[in-house]
């Protein structure tokens, strides 16, 4: 999967990618680049989407055949 349908430049979209990484906001993103807040907004949705993809095509491959678990208990109350 791949972000598609998008008229921003290439430069544009490698900038606003940065600043995804970066974690700089989508609305500070868009005022230094000059572009509106809900386009910077509707790329950072559309790099999130992509990432869940391709994350969900690792979670197949890692939790593929038998799982054992032990016999550990976590969480529940303190005596």
């Amino acid at each position: 999967m791949k972000i598609t349908y998008c008229k921003l430049k290439k430069s544009i979209q490698k900038k606003l990618l940065e600043f995804f990484v970066a974690e700089v906001t989508a609305r500070t993103a868009a005022n230094l680049l000059d572009i509106q807040p809900n386009t910077a907004a509707l790329f950072y949705h559309k790099i999130r989407l992509v990432i869940g993809y391709h994350l969900s095509l690792e979670v197949n491959e890692i939790f593929e055949g038998e799982i054992e678990l032990d016999e550990s208990y976590f969480g529940g109350h303190r005596k």
